[in-house]
């Protein structure tokens, strides 16, 4: 598979995605965000970091770039593409995906391990997550609270776009599990067609067992 790492002016975690699609046996180019251009990738994925330095709101100023043109008509005729943290902020902002990511519950940047549960294992990018075992998958933002209306995200879970929850190690979607105070403990979601994933965890810093969890593998490897 061929894929594509997005680059903002402030992305950080670049490299992150590059070496992670690399291990997974990706063919992988850094496409910098004045390209106009997509048609040569199977895979689209916006890493995260602080483009344009998070000012206005996180990805309120990526949205604008050349770039969103051309990864909202790869998301269109239904290819993958990914979006993490700032990758899935901006997504947001661009319209691919529903709602809104907000500060953090407590006003501070998080930076630690937290625990996924799959909720949905019938979208292309969790195909081979088990569902009986928690992911260990790092955070680290400090706009990350996810936030929809209520009747919004009853859709949403009608709808099956809710693809990963904050759990505990015993999979319960506790309060203290929840290290953002997303709404229903969202971590994750998909657009109604399910080729279009966000989600705050990074995965892509979570693929070898030196770093402390090679879990992030199963998000990759459903893509194989």
């Amino acid at each position: 598979m061929k894929s594509a790492v997005i680059v903002f002016p402030g992305s950080n975690c670049d490299h992150d995605m590059y070496h992670a699609l690399k291990t997974m046996g990706h063919e992988v180019d850094f496409v910098w965000h004045k390209t106009a251009d997509l048609s040569d990738y199977q895979l689209v994925t916006l890493p995260g970091g602080f483009s344009y330095g998070d000012y206005l709101r996180a990805g309120a100023i990526a949205r604008f770039s050349t770039i969103m043109n051309a990864v909202t008509d790869f998301a269109k005729s239904g290819k993958p593409v990914i979006g993490v943290c700032n990758g899935f902020q901006v997504l947001v902002e661009c319209g691919l995906l529903p709602g809104a990511l907000l500060r953090n519950e407590n006003l501070r940047f998080v930076c630690r391990y937290i625990h996924l549960k799959a909720e949905n294992n019938g979208t292309i990018f969790t195909k081979s997550v088990p569902q009986d075992q928690p992911l260990k998958i790092p955070v680290a933002h400090g706009e990350g609270r996810y936030f929809m209306e209520a009747d919004d995200i009853r859709q949403l879970e009608d709808n099956g776009q809710i693809v990963f929850r904050y759990v505990d190690t015993a999979l319960q979607t506790t309060d203290a599990a929840n290290p953002n105070g997303s709404v229903n403990n969202i971590a994750g979601i998909v657009n109604e067609a399910g080729n279009v994933l966000g989600m705050m965890p990074h995965p892509e810093r979570a693929i070898e067992t030196i770093l402390g969890s090679d879990d992030g593998r199963y998000i990759f490897e459903s893509l194989n």
